[in-house]
């Protein structure tokens, strides 16, 4: 390849995990290139995953219509949206990098605007448009790979293979000062352990009766204060149904547990929080993978989700997931002993990081 890329600019439209999967991809493109202007685009709502990020230079923002406020017109979102494919055809990329593990029509209409001298990206036969990826990859798994090996495989046309480093995400400084201050309100300092509630998947959801009591085992055998995270909002909100009646529900038999509510309505939140407990027990979604990105220790239920491909990506964790596909038939005494491997000195996955075995 020759010569060495400028400007390269990595699109990744999806959530909050996927984009945190491709957070070593983006290290090792500044690790490979160091003197290249490294660019970002991302929405609205996954934005703080790389907001604070060292290896990125600018990254550029724009808003799903449906991640727009109540009230704001569609129209001025388009507007915003027209005036950022501008400023980004200005840039003049040498590189645009589809980043997703499939042929992606809507990143491709996206590169095409901002019109790079090259894209590469997955193709995918009998797909209409894979002709404008000039850098294209015939989309295959030789084997089961996690999304983070799976669109490492993107930067082969660039000279970068073998296996992706860990995932980062920085917390920004005024979450992290405020979550602090909360902790401290609390008389809490220091071994603290991050709960997460909340999940995506029905299958994914542990019952609040089981988290209280495991939460409770904890304390009285670790002498842990627990940090409680969830979605805010009310199960019954049709466009964001949230956990505030569950947390309650838990918070209201946690009285002799030291314990800090702390419900994140911003995913900035989220990071800053987690980023101060010592573990993380939570399911398969966009908590675990940041608390994997944060190298924390983490217990994980997985329902009907692909641990092959979504597992905490080179972090210590514990993952259960029974063969009903369904959390809730996870036993309180499987997440305790996983707990007790991973807070143990000499545990497999803390060395490792590697899957430890409850």
């Amino acid at each position: 390849m020759s010569p060495e890329p400028q400007k390269i600019l990595i699109i990744r439209r999806d959530n909050i995990g996927d984009l945190i999967c491709t957070t070593p991809l983006i290290h090792a493109l500044r690790t490979r290139f160091p003197a290249a202007r490294l660019c970002v685009l991302v929405n609205s709502y996954n934005f703080p995953v790389v907001e604070n990020n060292p290896d990125i230079d600018t990254a550029y923002v724009y808003m799903k219509a449906k991640h727009r406020e109540a009230g704001k017109s569609v129209l001025r979102i388009y507007w915003s949206r027209l005036r950022l494919m501008y400023a980004l055809r200005r840039e003049q990329f040498d590189y645009a990098i589809l980043v997703g593990a499939r042929f992606l029509p809507r990143a491709l209409r996206l590169a095409r605007a901002i019109r790079p001298k090259h894209i590469i990206g997955f193709t995918e036969p009998g797909t209409r448009g894979a002709k404008h990826i000039d850098t294209g990859i015939p989309y295959t798994l030789p084997r089961p790979l996690h999304e983070a090996e799976d669109v490492f495989r993107l930067l082969a046309p660039l000279g970068i293979d073998g296996e992706p480093p860990a995932m980062r995400v920085i917390p920004s400084a005024p979450a992290l000062a405020r979550a602090r201050a909360a902790l401290q309100e609390k008389g809490l300092a220091d071994n603290i352990v991050g709960v997460h509630i909340s999940a995506r998947k029905p299958s994914n959801r542990w019952p609040a009766d089981k988290f209280v009591t495991l939460i409770q085992r904890l304390a009285a055998a670790h002498h842990v204060a627990v940090m409680l995270f969830w979605a805010p909002g009310s199960a019954s909100n049709p466009r964001h149904p949230g956990d505030d009646e569950k947390a309650d529900d838990i918070v209201s038999r946690l009285d002799a547990v030291p314990h800090l509510a702390y419900p994140t309505a911003r995913l900035d939140e989220l990071i800053a929080g987690l980023s101060l407990c010592r573990l993380v027990i939570c399911s398969d979604g966009g908590a675990m993978h940041i608390a994997a990105a944060l190298a924390k220790p983490i217990l994980c239920f997985f329902g009907k989700s692909d641990k092959a491909r979504w597992y905490p990506w080179r972090a210590p964790h514990v993952l259960l997931q029974p063969a009903s596909l369904d959390v809730a038939d996870i036993t309180v005494d499987e997440a305790m002993r996983g707990i007790e491997r991973l807070l143990a000195p000499d545990a497999a996955a803390g060395r490792e990081g590697r899957p430890a075995r409850a």
